[in-house]
């Protein structure tokens, strides 16, 4: 992508882990970048780091329409014109169907994973989208007006025991791709996802470092967990290249989840 003025993105879930390196990677690259994310702490952190003149943090509940809806207005206000959106925002709460002592899966904790991971990412699109259409393409023969990058997971190929939900709602993620890029096609608009394997963020970081190796040892090559910026970068090039639309990437070091 192209323009006289600095790019604006918007990254659900920028306030830490890949979207905080998304974040970074595309601010150093000149984007502007709106952060949704409810960790307010998080948020005035890459704030501070990258500049307020750069980045602007919100504390926003993707489900929520009203609130997505008045933050992505003022994003615009701030920023100008949305070229991108980066859906980074997801939780996981690994639970079996029938737990070893009897217990059967709480219905709420199914609902919650889904109602974040997959009707967040669509809501905010869906929001997004809806200003995309209306803005003046970007300087270019193909009429470009913006894109959207969502995050699913190889859980959504390979999910693993007590993985239900999440892979339930990351497969989601993945099989809306294709329909949702041929629909906003007509509006100059390109819809990818990226599957990623196991990554080095914070979260995993807490781990005792016998169960990172493990993680690791599982890893194909290179044996290691990925890095946020080697994720960072392929969000980057997925809105770069234009002829990347309807497609999930996976970027995983080939690893295939095993069930357990």
């Amino acid at each position: 992508m192209s323009s006289s003025q600095p790019l604006h993105l918007i990254v659900t879930g920028g306030a830490s882990g890949l979207g905080a390196a998304v974040v970074s990677r595309f601010v150093s690259n000149g984007w502007r970048a709106s952060i949704f994310d409810l960790d307010a702490e998080g948020g005035a952190r890459m704030e501070a780091e990258l500049g307020k003149e750069k980045v602007n943090a919100m504390s926003v509940n993707i489900c929520d329409a009203e609130a997505v809806e008045k933050a992505i207005d003022a994003a615009i206000a701030k920023f100008g014109p949305l070229r991108a959106v980066i859906q980074c925002a997801g939780v996981a709460n690994p639970c079996k169907v029938l737990s070893k002592s009897g217990a059967v899966h709480p219905l709420k904790g199914f609902e919650k994973v889904v109602a974040i991971n997959l009707i967040g990412t669509f809501n905010v699109l869906r929001l997004a989208a809806a200003r995309m259409a209306k803005q003046e393409p970007l300087p270019n023969k193909d009429g470009e007006r913006g894109c959207f990058v969502h995050v699913a997971s190889v859980a959504a190929f390979e999910g693993q025991i007590g993985q239900a939900a999440y892979s339930a709602s990351k497969g989601g993620v993945v099989s809306m791709t294709l329909p949702l890029a041929r629909e906003l096609g007509s509006h100059g608009i390109r819809v990818n996802c990226i599957a990623p394997g196991i990554f080095g963020t914070p979260m995993l970081a807490k781990l005792p470092e016998k169960a990172k190796a493990s993680l690791s040892a599982q890893v194909p090559f290179p044996k290691r967990l990925g890095a946020p910026d080697e994720f960072a970068d392929c969000c980057m090039s997925l809105v770069n290249n234009q002829y990347y639309n309807g497609t999930v990437v996976r970027i995983d070091g080939s690893i295939r989840m095993s069930a357990m």
